[in-house]
């Protein structure tokens, strides 16, 4: 009896665990579209390889600190924006962070634990 109760609480963590995971992923990808759109217009060129809209660093981060606080975290907790850049200006990457703690503590999961996800974003235009 007292196996299958920890087992109930391991399964029903373990699927906590992951629905904070998907969510934040969610949140991250979201954030990274947008950043991906954050381009000024009079920064497009047309090049040999095609139309260029080069992003920067700041304002991805500006773009994604501007999206979740209009778009908000919903039932995640703590999120905080670990890095949003460009690696080389036709990327927009985002990772972001939040705690998770299991929906019920005992001694076999820990009280909480950082959750990260990483989104990219790419511009591409036509």
């Amino acid at each position: 009896m007292a196996l299958a109760l920890v087992m109930v609480f391991g399964v029903t963590s373990a699927t906590s665990l992951l629905l904070e995971r998907h969510r934040l992923y969610a949140l991250a990808d979201s954030a990274a579209v947008v950043a991906a759109e954050s381009f000024s217009l009079q920064t497009v060129r047309l090049t040999a390889l095609g139309v260029q809209a080069p992003l920067t660093s700041g304002g991805v981060l500006a773009s994604v600190e501007n999206y979740l606080s209009r778009a908000g975290v919903g039932a995640l907790r703590d999120v905080r924006i670990e890095s949003a850049l460009t690696p080389d200006g036709r990327v927009a990457e985002v990772t972001l962070s939040s705690r998770w703690s299991p929906p019920l503590v005992s001694d076999f999961f820990p009280e909480r634990l950082e959750v990260l996800a990483t989104a990219r974003a790419h511009v591409i235009i036509r």
